[in-house]
């Protein structure tokens, strides 16, 4: 039994009870077990006979932390390393760490309004019309203003939409066989079930033919299939998707990169991405030397929707507030397509650009 031996809380550096210290710290005695078992918080003493806790006046300081960092949701094995630390690294790691929660936050903010935005729409009075939909597409690429070759590709079709951003010295056809890839699946009849399956299957034999590793080429590939209203979206690499709706626009891919992991870890900020140095680097790829694991997911189309698949020499000098503003101003997709074209160029153009923009109506 733990905390009633009659000491008198800390005067003259006399030790603390573990009730009397719980009460000043404002820690439970349970908490401080734990924090003990897990070397958190060692007492100052522990009676050998009895198996008392004891602690010092002067580590109440530290308990007051471990408390405050705990209310801040920081796990037990990082408060230990931040405990071991001196006071000004001490501070590096927990604003590093808040940071981090912050750019975790903005992520799952991002992503909580768009399953919030998808399961409003299958609510019963939002539910997609048995009325057949249509979709209007445009696909266009552009060298830019800087490359000497244009590596990117783009494909649109009332059934599949694609881009992919080839890299290394075949990296031109390499993007181009990985949309060649997926064109079969226009023409075959595809249950919505099985469209996801299919779209992966055929994005794994591209893999399977990218180039031998030493060539050190490869290409990203982000693509959707359609069935009726259904949407396979199948994502690999750093290049995008979005879809506009009159909710506001969403990304729906997540990019596979070293500077996007630093982003998630709070390391980094979008704005500061762009001229990492690592930026360009990719940790999946339609590559020999990296593993196929795509993101795959299926998405329910609806009338009036605007979705837009591009590669990184758009998004990086594009903010979504602009690409937003170009998707709802423009009248038809061939327009958003080349008005996105012609902004990145007022943007300079640094890399290679492609874009297809595809609009969903009902059918008339």
């Amino acid at each position: 039994m733990d905390g009633g031996t009659g000491m008198t809380p800390y005067e003259d550096g006399q030790l603390l009870t573990i009730g009397a210290f719980a009460r000043a710290c404002r820690l439970s005695p349970k908490a401080l077990r734990l924090y003990d078992e897990l070397g958190l918080l060692t007492p100052a003493r522990v009676d050998p006979h009895s198996g008392y806790r004891h602690y010092a006046p002067a580590q109440l300081e530290q308990a007051r932390l471990v408390a405050w960092l705990r209310r801040l949701g920081m796990p037990l094995a990082r408060i230990r390393e931040v405990g071991d630390m001196a006071p000004a690294a001490a501070a590096g790691a927990v604003a590093a760490y808040w940071a981090q929660i912050e750019a975790d936050t903005a992520a799952r903010r991002d992503l909580a309004a768009f399953l919030v935005d998808q399961l409003k729409r299958k609510d019963t009075g939002m539910t997609p019309s048995r009325t057949p939909l249509t979709m209007r597409c445009a696909a266009l690429t552009d060298r830019g203003l800087v490359r000497p070759v244009q590596q990117d590709a783009a494909y649109a079709s009332p059934r599949l939409l694609a881009v992919a951003d080839g890299y290394g010295p075949r990296g031109g056809p390499a993007a181009t066989a990985a949309i060649d890839a997926l064109k079969a699946l226009e023409h075959q009849d595809l249950a919505s079930a099985d469209l996801a399956g299919a779209l992966e299957e055929a994005a794994r034999r591209a893999h399977r033919a990218a180039p031998s590793a030493d060539e050190a080429t490869g290409s990203t590939l982000t693509a959707l299939l359609r069935s009726g209203s259904r949407l396979a979206l199948l994502h690999i690499g750093d290049s995008r998707a979005y879809v506009l709706r009159d909710s506001g626009l969403f990304r729906i891919t997540h990019d596979h990169s070293p500077v996007q992991s630093l982003i998630d870890e709070g390391r980094l900020t979008p704005e500061e991405a762009p001229s990492h140095p690592q930026h360009g680097l990719l940790l999946r790829a339609l590559d020999a030397d990296t593993e196929f694991t795509p993101d795959v997911q299926l998405l329910e189309a609806h009338p009036g929707e605007r979705y837009l698949l591009c590669t990184d020499g758009l998004t990086n000098v594009l903010s979504p507030d602009t690409i937003q503003a170009a998707l709802t101003t423009a009248d038809t997709p061939d327009q958003a397509a080349r008005d996105l074209i012609r902004l990145t160029h007022e943007a300079g153009a640094p890399d290679n650009v492609a874009c297809v923009v595809a609009e969903i109506s009902a059918a008339a």
